[in-house]
């Protein structure tokens, strides 16, 4: 999920990522810049393991000192969808709050990705069973979301792909089936974003999503503080993902009924990734 920045010159950048904009405004989030807010603590488990669940479809990892949990979604075993409320109505707001609507054991995992507004509706790209329920932002702005190039993740079928948004733009001619905008984009073309720092004095929980050359889908979030170099490095160095795009930090979230993980914060739009059925998971 990504909170959206506001364009008003007069709002102060370094505001936390965490605190709340006025009733209808959007939200501002920690700088790429160094500037930071309030640092949360790492997650915490807080269900149980589902009797059904099977394997897990996410294992952790360490990487340059940094603790990540890396989720892999495969097109032959698994279908992606987003979700935001039911039926149009109220925003589910939390993993708990939508795990109550599904089978646990239809679930792989749940992450949260995708820019909303302080009343956690989607704000930019995105698109929830092939309805576009908000259009893609092409504005410039101050910000995280605002690092050009951002970009959307996408997809239809078995087929998701991360681009930049301007690629996408030009590119994509049909509507997908889910698609979400996040940024800013993490690695592009192979290659880091150039205004990301190496190591910039930035840390937070923070989640990304790439997609690697055989199509498979990779998400992964920090399990205690990370930079955005330590990040874009990993889907570049580990994943070999082309493109990866930054989903959001501080309030980053997941939901993994094999382990009964399931990450307690105020989230917008969900990344549902569930079991195909008949599939060997």
């Amino acid at each position: 999920m990504i909170r959206r920045v506001v364009l008003a010159a007069s709002l102060v950048l370094a505001m936390s990522a965490c605190s709340e904009a006025p009733a209808g405004e959007p939200v501002v989030r920690m700088q790429l810049d160094g500037s930071s807010g309030e640092v949360l603590s790492p997650p915490s488990p807080s269900a149980t393991p589902s009797q059904a669940a099977g394997p897990s479809a996410c294992r952790d990892v360490t990487f340059e000192g940094a603790a990540l949990t890396h989720c892999t979604a495969d097109p032959a075993k698994h279908r992606i969808a987003m979700a935001n409320a039911v039926n149009g109505g109220q925003p589910f707001g939390s993993m708990s709050a939508f795990a109550a609507t599904v089978d646990p054991a239809s679930i792989a995992f749940a992450m949260n990705g995708g820019m909303y507004g302080d009343d956690l509706k989607p704000l930019g790209y995105y698109v929830e069973n092939g309805e576009r329920l908000s259009e893609i932002d092409r504005g410039d702005g101050e910000g995280n979301f605002y690092m050009q190039p951002n970009g959307v993740f996408f997809g239809t079928g078995g087929t998701w792909r991360v681009l930049a948004r301007d690629a996408f733009i030009a590119t994509v001619g049909d509507r997908p089936q889910f698609g979400t905008q996040s940024g800013p984009m993490l690695v592009i073309d192979g290659k880091l974003h150039p205004d990301i720092q190496d190591n910039g004095p930035s840390r937070a929980i923070r989640n990304g999503v790439g997609v690697d050359a055989k199509g498979a889908a990779h998400f992964v979030i920090s399990r205690g503080d990370i930079s955005f170099g330590q990040l874009a490095r990993y889907f570049r160095d580990e994943v070999k993902a082309a493109n990866a795009l930054y989903l959001d930090g501080q309030v980053s979230a997941l939901w993994d009924p094999a382990t009964g993980r399931q990450d307690k914060a105020r989230i917008g739009p969900i990344i549902v990734v569930s079991k195909r059925e008949g599939a060997a998971q």
